[in-house]
């Protein structure tokens, strides 16, 4: 089966098992995985209060990053290394995802975004694409459910002009419902692509130029990142972000937004990224000094 495949079925768990029930008022579905423990004790603590002594030690929350972003990889390396099938490796790394979301949630994290799905990918058969994208669409369809939950909003972010039209509608309906919730911001990158991102944002600046919207001179950081897909968050820059598997780069993911992003890359693998993983991460984070290009 191709990676495309793959892929595939990890955005179909993704929205299925874990993203759309998270946000359910019912959110009786937890998504479990048998190789990995649940969130421990030293988080499931944060949700009392936001003292530092409820924290996983070394931690302190004004220091949090408001946003974590995070590069998934290291599914089917996970998998093959325990003589499993490529399925159970990203079954597995759909239910880090849900503990890891759970986490951010408690530890009091408002943004995270998670790279599921890049622009290079449709660089696949038609056949397998045509029959994938259907499997998402009906997936969606039949688990996207009438009521959400007024806490959690889910974006999704890239280059939906790729998808059909009925695709773009279910997508709209789940960006629609949760749109006014302000409790925690998903964002889901899909067919995205960091450099695309910023073409269409000097596409757009070009052509309010262009009308006399705006003149060049004006033309500042803000006024780009404005045009950028993130816009839709308060907090679009991630503070942090993360890959795990050892690969020491972030692939076409945020480059502008990486800008002054602080780096954390771990050789664990994504399944077994669990609590104590994350912990260590943000220990990182808060032992750096940010100084945004200054002395």
């Amino acid at each position: 089966m191709s990676i495309i495949n793959d892929i595939w079925l990890i955005i179909k768990e993704l929205l299925v098992k874990w993203i759309i029930p998270l946000f359910y008022i019912s959110s009786n579905n937890n998504v479990s995985n048998n190789n990995k423990s649940s969130v421990g004790s030293e988080i499931e603590a944060t949700t009392s209060d936001d003292r530092d002594g409820d924290l996983p030690e070394g931690l302190r929350q004004e220091m949090m990053p408001r946003h974590v972003a995070v590069i998934l990889d290291g599914n089917r390396r996970w998998a093959k290394q325990r003589g499993l099938s490529f399925v159970e490796g990203y079954e597995a790394g759909v239910g880090a995802m849900g503990e890891f979301v759970s986490m951010c949630i408690k530890l009091k994290i408002p943004v995270v975004s998670l790279f599921a799905f890049s622009s290079e990918n449709w660089r696949r058969p038609k056949n397998e694409v045509d029959f994938l994208v259907d499997l998402f669409e009906r997936s969606l369809k039949d688990n996207m459910g009438p009521t959400l939950s007024r806490d959690g909003r889910v974006t999704i972010i890239g280059d939906m002009t790729l998808f059909p039209t009925s695709l773009q509608k279910v997508i709209k309906d789940i960006e629609e419902a949760t749109k006014h919730n302000t409790k925690f911001h998903l964002i889901l990158a899909m067919s995205y692509s960091g450099q695309n991102d910023i073409v269409q944002a000097c596409q757009s600046i070009a052509n309010k130029v262009k009308e006399g919207v705006l003149k060049s001179e004006d033309i500042t950081n803000s006024i780009i990142e404005h045009e950028l897909e993130t816009k839709i968050s308060d907090i679009p820059n991630p503070d942090l972000l993360i890959r795990t598997s050892g690969e020491l780069r972030i692939s076409n993911y945020y480059l502008w937004q990486s800008a002054y992003t602080e780096l954390y890359f771990t050789d664990t693998h994504w399944p077994d990224f669990g609590e104590d993983d994350f912990v260590q991460a943000l220990r990182s984070y808060q032992q750096r000094g940010r100084r945004y290009g200054a002395k």
